[in-house]
């Protein structure tokens, strides 16, 4: 029986799980947004590890030189997709279902109104999802069961039901949360069952020159049941096969609520260096900005921490502040970046702070500031209160690596790359795209390893500047 290694990474926006094997090669990813209950969380994103590593090793069945095929390629891609889906319409039902619930409990004079305005908005939004995820790869987006649910109910409720807004909103509310904890386990080989179904019902329909310039999907049409045929006896094989955990490490904003021994709990600082050392060997200094805290850490040729600086103490210039401003902006947090690139000039902003910003953001609208203009500045701000933190801990050595899930944000990017070079010189700074699971990849890499590191003596954990 082969050993894999799980490291969960719990953080305060969004909980990450790595599998690797025996020679620290990733053979499965799974995120989730964190919600009140870790354990869910947790056990969410270890679940999704599980699920793409038997992906994984279904394309390893595969001749490598077969595998590279493009429309094996597309069909994989594709797969994933829908099996997705499959994972997203049972957890939608059962929330379909309490909606429909609550909105019966209610006392309101208009009730009956009320339920069939929301059975209407349900009837609408499922064939959007539905068209989302098997023709337009919204499956690939990151997007978390909640943010695409209330996006969807949202605008419907804004466009079919304004007369009853607040009962149907309320509804929403009520109802969201309980599905969200909800532990839902899904058999492996009936999904891929289905999935490869619905695929086949996709391709069969498209007609010649349907795909139009999209190569991959033309070949996929062409050749599907080759593909199809090729897979299918491995489905059955994988979907039975025992992913052993031999040895876990959690890390992480919520680690300490992780239901693991204490000697399978590490720094969050000690994971992110190895694991962005794993992937970038010649890093010695690592900025994560995540979606509770920043983190400024130099490293040794070993990718073991020499000293660090971190703000955890305020959202500032994190994650959750993003995604504060983002709200405020009635923008996704994957279009924030992108707005701020279009800006003409950079608004000067007087506060990072999360109490505060709302405010101000409000205040130079109000002035005449154009939304990306502003939205530069913000970037601009986040950055430069990073750039504060990596001085305290020694300032950039060369190799410079980036990770968290605010190293996605394009803008951020831009004004780290801009700042780095213009304080530091031009040396080489990394990125992944993976830079999210780097936590839980140094997890799970010190899990194989086993062994008993900590942080170096006498460094402390310090606020940058404050809260405002």
């Amino acid at each position: 029986m082969k050993n894999y290694y799980l490291g969960i990474d719990l953080g305060s926006t969004t909980s990450k799980a790595v599998i690797i094997d025996e020679q620290d090669a990733i053979i499965g990813r799974g995120i989730t947004n964190t919600r009140a209950n870790y354990k869910v969380a947790a056990d969410i994103a270890r679940d999704e590890a599980i699920y793409d590593a038997r992906f994984t090793l279904l394309q390893q069945r595969v001749p490598a030189e077969q595998m590279a095929r493009p429309e094996y390629q597309r069909y994989m891609q594709d797969l994933k997709n829908v099996f997705k889906y499959g994972q997203f319409k049972r957890r939608m039902e059962s929330l379909e279902k309490l909606l429909v619930s609550t909105v019966e409990g209610y006392t309101h004079a208009d009730k009956a109104a009320i339920l069939e305005k929301l059975k209407e908005i349900i009837e609408t939004i499922r064939p959007q999802i539905h068209r989302g995820f098997i023709h337009e790869d919204l499956g690939s987006k990151n997007q978390f069961f909640r943010d695409i649910v209330s996006e969807k109910y949202n605008a419907q409720v804004e466009e079919k039901g304004r007369s009853f807004y607040e009962p149907l909103m309320l509804a929403f509310d009520k109802s969201i949360t309980p599905v969200e904890n909800e532990m839902v386990h899904y058999d492996f080989a009936e999904l891929m069952a289905e999935s490869m179904a619905a695929l086949e019902e996709k391709y069969s329909a498209l007609a010649e020159g349907a795909a139009g310039a999209d190569a991959g999907l033309e070949a996929v049409r062409k050749h599907y049941k080759e593909v199809e045929q090729t897979l299918r006896p491995h489905v059955a094989d994988i979907a039975g096969e025992e992913i052993n955990i031999a040895r876990m490490v959690g890390t992480g904003y919520g680690r300490a609520l992780l239901p693991f021994p204490p000697d399978c709990i590490k720094s969050e600082i000690l994971c992110h260096a190895f694991g962005a050392h794993a992937v970038f060997p010649k890093t010695r200094t690592v900025l994560d900005i995540g979606g509770q805290d920043t983190k400024a850490i130099q490293v040794d040729s070993h990718g073991l921490v020499t000293s660090f600086h971190m703000n955890d103490r305020c959202a500032a210039g994190c994650g959750r502040y993003l995604g504060y401003i983002a709200d405020e902006f009635g923008l996704s947090l994957n279009e924030l970046g992108t707005e701020a690139n279009k800006a003409t000039k950079e608004t000067t902003i007087c506060s990072t702070c999360t109490v505060f910003a709302g405010a101000e953001v409000k205040e130079l609208l109000h002035n005449g500031e154009e939304r990306p203009n502003i939205l530069a500045g913000l970037h601009k701000a986040i950055v430069q209160r990073a750039m504060s933190l990596i001085a305290r801990s020694g300032g950039v050595r060369n190799e410079f690596t980036f990770t968290g899930g605010v190293a996605r944000n394009q803008a951020v990017l831009k004004y780290v790359k801009e700042m780095v070079r213009h304080a530091y010189g031009d040396l080489t700074m990394n990125i992944h795209t993976d830079s999210i699971f780097m936590g839980a990849l140094g997890a799970a890499m010190l899990s194989r390893r086993n062994i008993n590191v900590d942080l170096p003596a006498g460094k402390t954990v310090v606020e940058t500047e404050g809260a405002e």
